[in-house]
């Protein structure tokens, strides 16, 4: 079942990728006690994610936390050490990016794809959401192949 608006984060595996190599945390630890902007792609380097998807959060970061977001989050079914490697590439100090590797994630809320046609495996739809002290206030998924009820212009109107 996917997730929805109301309901609390599943409380799995991820580990944040940082340029000093992963550290290890769960989605209850990471979303507990702040307003997370959270963002899920099909996969780092891939075209939308890499020419549209990323660079909105990256080019509205200011305007996320000046409306109260503590942090701004992407989320994908890759290792960290792929999602390091794609933040210092094209994304910001300003986007936390969170390695859901074997898609634990995106199983726990429902949202995972098989990506199998393209040579991908098992990956995580394309959505946006609010996750508020690790409850959903916004959820944003949108329809294969589509992109712009994830992006960071559409967060900006809901926060």
């Amino acid at each position: 079942m996917t997730i929805s608006v109301g309901d609390k984060i599943p409380d799995v595996p991820l580990a944040i990728a940082a340029p000093d190599g992963p550290q290890p945390t769960t989605s209850g630890e990471y979303f507990r006690g702040k307003k997370v902007a959270l963002f899920a792609v099909p996969g780092a380097f891939t075209p939308t994610c890499s020419v549209r998807h990323l660079p909105s959060f990256v080019d509205k970061a200011g305007e996320l936390k000046s409306r109260g977001v503590d942090e701004i989050a992407c989320v994908a079914v890759n290792d960290p050490f792929v999602l390091t490697a794609w933040n210092q590439s094209e994304g910001s100090a300003d986007i936390t990016m969170l390695a859901d590797g074997n898609g634990t994630f995106a199983d726990a809320v429902g949202l995972a794809m098989d990506g199998s046609k393209f040579g991908m495996g098992k990956r995580s739809q394309r959505y946006s959401m609010i996750v508020n002290d690790g409850v959903v206030e916004q959820l944003n998924v949108e329809a294969p192949g589509a992109y712009e009820a994830s992006s960071a212009e559409h967060l900006l109107e809901q926060v």
